[in-house]
């Protein structure tokens, strides 16, 4: 894969922790999956015929993946193997899905990004209920990317890449959108906002993909704190873990690497 002239072996993303504290990550290009024990030992746990970008674990232990060239698969650890879980809706591909997130009740959330930005503000963010009823939830979005909601999940913040922005959007009780609007607008950078993880106060972490940082932002939009890559440029996800979830896992994709900041606040746990 090249990126900016350069040709990488690797473009890590979607960091995520199972209850074991094993990080999962995904690397796009060649169709890989990745777990990291705690110990730092890495094993390939698949490696398919696939473009895996955004990686989530359910409540149950199941891993769901946002493939941006067969939908949203789910990953069987053990085997390797992933199947399909959502695809084709109305009978159209997916423009090519991006990242997930899910609800305490089981609502699913995940973005559909392809290629769209400013030139093409079509991108979408659907949601699939518990019960299995999957809705567009919005349609004109540049370039949606990561994702997740505030502590009692009446907000999503949802991730405008190609806008650099930060969306917030209202949850009505139904699942639907209500009154978006702009939650950060950011500036500079290759790329924009892509990874999104929220701590227990409420704080939003921000991985701003193209400028080597992380920000983190108050419940009300005011810049808290900025984590700055060690490494290269293209900080592009993030994850709380570590035995007291104060650690910062930020995937850097540009060398490869998975870099750590302690956080003032612990990250809000994934599981209930």
């Amino acid at each position: 894969m090249m990126a900016h002239g350069r040709l990488l072996d690797s473009f890590l993303e979607g960091p995520s922790f199972d209850r074991d504290g094993n990080l999962y990550l995904v690397d796009i290009p060649f169709g890989r999956i990745f777990r990291m024990s705690p110990e730092g030992e890495f094993e390939v746990v698949a490696e398919y015929d696939g473009e895996p970008n955004g990686l989530k674990l359910h409540r149950d232990g199941r891993i769901f993946v946002a493939d941006h060239k067969h939908g949203i698969l789910i990953l069987d650890p053990a085997s390797g193997e992933t199947a399909v879980a959502i695809d084709r809706p109305r009978h159209e591909r997916f423009k090519g899905c991006n990242d997930l997130f899910f609800t305490a009740d089981g609502d699913l959330y995940f973005t559909d990004q392809g290629q769209t930005g400013l030139q093409d503000p079509t991108g979408r963010l659907y949601r699939q209920t518990a019960a299995g009823r999957l809705e567009c939830v919005l349609d004109r979005v540049p370039s949606p990317n990561g994702l997740v909601t505030n502590l009692d999940e009446t907000i999503l913040y949802l991730a405008a890449t190609r806008a650099n922005a930060v969306w917030r959007v209202p949850l009505l009780a139904d699942g639907t959108a209500s009154k978006v609007g702009v939650f950060v607008q950011l500036s500079g950078g290759l790329a924009g906002p892509d990874g999104l993880a929220l701590d227990m106060d409420g704080n939003l972490a921000v991985a701003h993909a193209g400028l080597g940082t992380v920000w983190l932002f108050s419940p009300l939009g005011e810049p808290v704190a900025r984590v700055r890559s060690c490494a290269g440029a293209m900080t592009t996800n993030i994850a709380y873990g570590g035995i007291d979830r104060k650690t910062l896992f930020i995937t850097e994709s540009e060398t490869g690497t998975i870099l750590t900041a302690e956080m003032p606040v612990p990250g809000r746990p994934m599981f209930g």
